[in-house]
C-alpha cells in the first residue's frame, strides 16, 4: 500500500514515509492509493475478535508486511492499548431504546484521541529506532521534532504518547485561555524534558495555521525534521477506524439480525468521522454517518448548501432560518470577531476550518466531478491527478476567498454518506440534563451531548430498524464547568463523587511547564522551537 498527497497525487510514499512526513510538502494530506476491501469472510472471522485483534487485522490491510511484520505490528498494538483502563478499550454503553454510547475515553488522558496517539507515538519510536540502528558508529542519530496544535484533547494525548521517548521533542500549541482548566493542566503539568507546551494568544485556527506554515517551511523541516500528531497524520485516521468495527460487532450481539447501525459523531476537525467514512468504504455496513457540530458549524452548513465557507454569507443565512448560526453563543459568550470562532461549551470543536475535510473533498472530486465529467483519460493515475488538481483549486479558494462551492455532483455524493446537524449551547445543556435524569442515568460531557442532541434530530429520518451509536469523545470530568452548569440545582448530583476520577484530584495545583507566545506569529514559534528542540 502506497500513499499520495490530496493536492499532488503523483509521488507515492510508503506508510513509514507518510507517517513521518505528516503534512505533504504541497500542503496536502496523505491518503491511501486505494481503499482496501474487507476479506470475504470478515464477519465470521472477526466477530469474536478483541479490540487488539481487530486493530492488527485492520491495520494490516493498509500497512505492507515488508514495512512492519505481523509480529512487530502485534507488538505495537499490544503496547499501545496496554495503557487503557477498560478491558474492551472502547466499550459500548446502552442509554435507551435503539441507542448506544461508544465510550472512547478510557485511555491515559480520558479522551478519544488516546486511541490513535498511543499508537502513533509508538510508531514514531519504532521507525526512529529502526532507522538509527542501521547507522554506522559515530553517525548522527535521526531525530523527530513533533509540532501540533490543539483545541484541548490532542495536546495531552500527543504528549502522553511521546513523553520521554528517545530522539523525539514535542511542541504543542494551544490557544491561551481557550481550553478547559483540566485539559490545560493535563498538558502543562507534564515535566518530561522532551515536552514543550506553547500557549499562543489567539484561537485554535491560529495555532493550526502556524503548524501548517511550519510544515511548509523547507528550512525548518530540513533542520528539525518536523513530525505531525494532528489528525493531518494518516496514522491517526487509520487507528480510529478500528473502533467502528469493534462497536459494530459489540452492538450486533445485542440486536436483531436485521438491525441497521448509524454512527453519530461530534466533530470539529472531521478526523473522527472521517475514520468512519473509511470503515464504510471498506465495507462495514452502516446507515448514513451523522455529523454533529456545535455553533461553529462550517460542516453542517456544507451539507445544507454545498458551500464550504468560513463565514456564512448573508444571503444564505436569511432571517427565520433556524439553522443559521447566531452572532453570539447562547450562553452569553460572544464570537471572537464578526464571523470568527465562537466560544462554546464544547471547546474541542471550536474550529473555523476542518483540516481533515480536505480528504473527503478529494474523494468528492474524484468520484463526483472527475467521474461526472467522463473525461477521456482511463488511466487511474491520470484520474487521481485530475482529482488532486481540482482539490488544490478548491483549497486555494478557501485560503484566498474563505469559501468554495462544490458542484452539485459532489454535494449529492456527500449526501449519500452523511447527514449533518448543528447544536446550540442551550441544546447541549438540555441534553446533558435529559440524560442525567433518564433511566438509565448517564452523565455526558458537552461534546458527547452535542452528539446525543444531533442523534435525536436525525433519528426520525432513519429506517425503523436503525440503532444509533453516539461516539463519546471525552470523559465529563474534563469539562466540569459545562456539566456542573447543566446539573446545578439537582441535589442527587455531586461532581466530585459522580464524575471526578482519582487521576484528576490535585491536578490543577501541580507545577506548570508552559511557554507563552504573546501573539499568533509563526516567527515567534520558530524561535521557541530553535531554543528548546
Amino acid at each position: 500500500m502506497k500513499y499520495f498527497s490530496t493536492r499532488g497525487g503523483k509521488d507515492l510514499l510508503s506508510f513509514e514515509e507518510a507517517v513521518l512526513t505528516g503534512l505533504a510538502p504541497d500542503g496536502g494530506l496523505y491518503i491511501p492509493e486505494t481503499i482496501p476491501s474487507l476479506p470475504a469472510n470478515w464477519q465470521e472471522q472477526w466477530k469474536d475478535y478483541s479490540f487488539i485483534d481487530l486493530s492488527a487485522a485492520i491495520l494490516r490491510l493498509f500497512i505492507s508486511p515488508s514495512e512492519i511484520s505481523d509480529a512487530e505490528l502485534r507488538a505495537l498494538v499490544d503496547k499501545s492499548y496496554a495503557t487503557f483502563r477498560h478491558p474492551d478499550i472502547t466499550p459500548l454503553h446502552k442509554v435507551g431504546d435503539k441507542r448506544f454510547i461508544l465510550e472512547l475515553f478510557h485511555g491515559p488522558t480520558f479522551a478519544f484521541k488516546d486511541v490513535a496517539l498511543q499508537f502513533l507515538g509508538n510508531l514514531f519510536e519504532f521507525f526512529l529506532l529502526r532507522r538509527n540502528a542501521k547507522k554506522a558508529g559515530g553517525e548522527p542519530q535521526e531525530k523527530l521534532t513533533i509540532v501540533g496544535a490543539t483545541s484541548g484533547d490532542t495536546g495531552s494525548a500527543a504528549i502522553y504518547g511521546v513523553r520521554n521517548k528517545a530522539n523525539i521533542s514535542v511542541f504543542i500549541l494551544h490557544p491561551k485561555g481557550r481550553v478547559s482548566p483540566i485539559q490545560e493542566a493535563q498538558m502543562t503539568t507534564v515535566t518530561d524534558a522532551n515536552v514543550h507546551n506553547v500557549a499562543v494568544q489567539g484561537t485554535f485556527d491560529d495555532c493550526q495555521d502556524i503548524v501548517k506554515a511550519l510544515f511548509g517551511d523547507k528550512e525548518m523541516n530540513a533542520a528539525y525534521h518536523l513530525g505531525a500528531v494532528n489528525s493531518i497524520n494518516w496514522a491517526r485516521i487509520l487507528a480510529q477506524t478500528v473502533y467502528y468495527f469493534h462497536a459494530y460487532f459489540a452492538a450486533l450481539k445485542q440486536l436483531p439480525a436485521d438491525a441497521s447501525l448509524q454512527f453519530v459523531v461530534p466533530t470539529g476537525n472531521f478526523g473522527d468521522i472521517l475514520a468512519g467514512y473509511y470503515a464504510k468504504k471498506m465495507g462495514l455496513p452502516m446507515a448514513k454517518l451523522a455529523v454533529a457540530t456545535n455553533e461553529n458549524d462550517i460542516l453542517a452548513r456544507f451539507w445544507r448548501s454545498g458551500k464550504y465557507e468560513k463565514v456564512e454569507s448573508a444571503a444564505a443565512s436569511g432571517a427565520g432560518d433556524s439553522t443559521a448560526p447566531a452572532l453570539g453563543a447562547s450562553d452569553g459568550k460572544q464570537a471572537t470577531a464578526a464571523g470568527g470562532v465562537k466560544e462554546t461549551l464544547s471547546p474541542a470543536m471550536d474550529i473555523l476550518v476542518s483540516s481533515n475535510f480536505e480528504r473527503l473533498l478529494w474523494y468528492l472530486a474524484r468520484q463526483g466531478v472527475v467521474a461526472e465529467e467522463g473525461q477521456a483519460a482511463t488511466d487511474e493515475k491520470e484520474k487521481r491527478a485530475s482529482a488532486s488538481s481540482i482539490l488544490a483549486h478548491w483549497m486555494s479558494l478557501v485560503k484566498t476567498d474563505g469559501r468554495v462551492e462544490v458542484p452539485v455532483a459532489a454535494l449529492e455524493l456527500a449526501r449519500q454518506d452523511f447527514v449533518a446537524e448543528r447544536i446550540s449551547n442551550e441544546q447541549t445543556l438540555d441534553t446533558i440534563k435529559f440524560h442525567f435524569l433518564a433511566d438509565p442515568s448517564y452523565i455526558a460531557d458537552p461534546h458527547t451531548s452535542v452528539g446525543l442532541a444531533a442523534a435525536a434530530l436525525v433519528a426520525p429520518q432513519n429506517a425503523p430498524n436503525t440503532t444509533q451509536i453516539i461516539l463519546s469523545t471525552a470523559h465529563p470530568a474534563k469539562f466540569s464547568e459545562a456539566v456542573s452548569r447543566a446539573l446545578q440545582g439537582y441535589s442527587e448530583f455531586n461532581f466530585e463523587r459522580d464524575v471526578l476520577p482519582e487521576e484528576f484530584r490535585g491536578l490543577l495545583e501541580k507545577k506548570r511547564n508552559v511557554i507563552d507566545v504573546p501573539k499568533a506569529d509563526v516567527e515567534l514559534v520558530k524561535q521557541v522551537i530553535k531554543k528548546y528542540a
